[in-house]
């Protein structure tokens, strides 16, 4: 199976797991648990950038609820990133301003938004919480789970780029 099976795959299995109807968070779900460690990650890259970053913890109505943000400053490109944490199986997606602007890191790599020395930092950093790397290209496929979302003809209402029909990133990085 390859990596990009594997996690449609995990998708499909936390898009099952009990929880509200609202879809913000399963039942299992943490708050101060999952709080504690984005504070960690946040000092772990405010001090691996060699700049603070910013957690951002007043999230409501969302499938996240925190995400830390790295300021330009700290980055070669003088882009600022994001990194987004789910509510869901400790997903997490690095973004630059536009959400949708680069499949995975790698390829903001390529395009010289992000340098090899930062991703080097973020990735282990976010592994070493334990958080899922998830590539954006597969967050912006059609969401095809069991939830409400993936009614025919429902459109989603979302922000920016994901307005129109539902994607994985609706169901798990999204306000909804």
């Amino acid at each position: 199976m390859s990596d990009d099976e594997r996690i449609l795959a995990l998708f499909h299995a936390l898009d099952q797991l009990p929880g509200p109807r609202h879809l913000e968070f399963p039942d299992t779900f943490d708050h101060a648990a999952a709080k504690a460690r984005a504070i960690r990650l946040r000092n772990r890259l405010s001090s691996d950038l060699g700049h603070p970053c910013r957690l951002e913890d007043q999230i409501q109505d969302a499938s996240y609820y925190f995400g830390v943000s790295v300021p330009q400053q700290a980055t070669q490109a003088g882009i600022p990133l994001g990194v987004r944490l789910s509510n869901y199986g400790d997903l997490a997606v690095v973004t630059t301003p536009l959400s949708d602007s680069h499949e995975d890191l790698d390829h903001a790599v390529r395009e010289g938004v992000v340098s090899v020395a930062e991703r080097d930092r973020i990735v282990p950093a976010l592994s070493a919480l334990g958080y899922t790397l998830v590539p954006q290209r597969l967050l912006h496929r059609r969401y095809t789970g069991v939830t409400w979302l993936a009614q025919d003809g429902l459109t989603y209402a979302g922000y920016g780029p994901h307005q129109g029909l539902a994607t994985w990133w609706t169901r798990f990085f999204e306000h909804l």
